[in-house]
């Protein structure tokens, strides 16, 4: 059977299939990709076992129906270069050879059996379904995948928390170190429930989801499924109860500094180099509308210290936190300005931005470090 597709349209959509596939997978099939060519689109099926990306491109042209598994690397690298261009295939059922011809040349490569294809089993009547914009998926996820655990001990951990209620969603994430609560106010969901969205399908979402369309999400207590204008994604939720995230955030923090966002960023930076490459450990002292930051590191006899200006009106505080974790807060978080709320030295420190949208609300929380002085 012949079939003729858009080149640039069939790799692309090759290229984001392929983020779920393994580096490495226990069956040899899930190197491949599998074809499905009827009702004049070709649907393409990655997996690794676990994961599911299933999406398709519509045919320019073809005469008949055909199923093949090809090896994933093979087609993606025969296309990769091509410029856009009507791209035909020749399959031969019987000898599972497919040709492609575009207009300076051609390939040929062997495919395989595509019964022997792991199906995806659906997901149950039971099942929960949430609709909303991808922007606000991707927002949650960009704020809280830093976040979260590598821990495989700590599994419920190495997810993001989606914390779903009737008048709004949370998306939390932590590893027990540092902590992102993201609170969006626009999903009127009307439901109260909740799951574990695993952290390696958040950074293929992440990936492929397009800003300013609608996605639906559907699952039950073992299975999800995203569905997107453009593909469907399948994936194994994290199983385990999360931990109270609400529960370690202090409510009462007289310590309140406001400083730019920039300017902060930058002084931490440049603090980075001096501070102990183990631990991180990075002095952070609040007096008179001065934030003062200091770094060293005793065994090379390194020191170095920032002053910033901030609004600070409190009795003195110092703090030990991560100066790595700090940067990554303060580059994840949007805004000119930050508020740093802090109880005292042996609580967490919680930051969020000066100045939030209605119709949201970001707040991250850095455990402390103890300070040698």
């Amino acid at each position: 059977m012949k079939f003729v597709v858009s080149s640039s349209a069939l790799y692309s959509r090759l290229a984001a299939a392929s983020k779920v596939m393994s580096a490495k997978n226990s069956m040899p099939i899930l190197d491949c990709f599998l074809f499905d060519i009827k009702n004049g689109k070709v649907t393409i099926t990655a997996s690794d076992g676990e994961k599911y990306f299933i999406t398709s491109v519509p045919l320019v042209d073809s005469d008949n129906n055909a199923q093949f598994c090809i090896t994933a690397k093979t087609i993606m690298d025969s296309i990769k270069e091509l410029a856009e261009q009507p791209l035909a295939f020749d399959f031969n059922p019987e000898s599972h050879e497919l040709q492609g011809q575009h207009q300076t040349g051609v390939f040929s490569v062997m495919t395989f059996d595509a019964t022997t294809y792991p199906s995806q089993k659906p997901i149950n009547d039971q099942s929960t379904t949430l609709e909303l914009k991808a922007d606000i998926l991707l927002t949650g996820i960009n704020r809280c995948l830093f976040a979260t655990a590598n821990d495989e001990i700590r599994v419920v951990m190495t997810g993001i928390f989606l914390d779903v209620h009737p008048e709004d969603i949370t998306f939390a994430g932590t590893d027990g170190r540092k902590l992102v609560r993201y609170i969006n106010r626009e999903v009127k969901s009307g439901i109260e429930t909740s799951f574990i969205l695993p952290k390696k399908v958040a950074a293929i979402l992440k990936n492929v989801l397009q800003k300013g369309t609608q996605i639906t999400l559907t699952f039950d207590n073992e299975k999800g499924l995203v569905h997107a204008e453009d593909f469907d994604l399948y994936f194994r939720l994290v199983e385990g109860r999360y931990p109270n995230y609400n529960g370690v955030i202090p409510t009462n923090n007289p310590y309140v500094a406001t400083v730019d966002r920039a300017s902060l960023i930058s002084a931490l930076k440049r603090i980075s180099v001096f501070c102990n490459q183990s631990s991180g450990l990075m002095k952070l002292h609040l007096e008179n509308n001065q934030m003062r930051l200091t770094g060293e590191d005793n065994d090379y006899a390194t020191r170095a210290e920032e002053n910033l200006l901030c609004e600070y009106q409190s009795d003195p505080i110092s703090i030990g936190f991560s100066c790595i974790f700090m940067i990554e807060i303060a580059n994840i978080m949007e805004g000119d300005a930050l508020t740093i709320q802090l109880a005292d030295p042996s609580r967490p420190g919680v930051v969020i931005p000066a100045e939030q949208p209605e119709s949201e609300e970001t707040l991250m929380l850095l455990m402390p470090m103890m300070l040698n002085d």
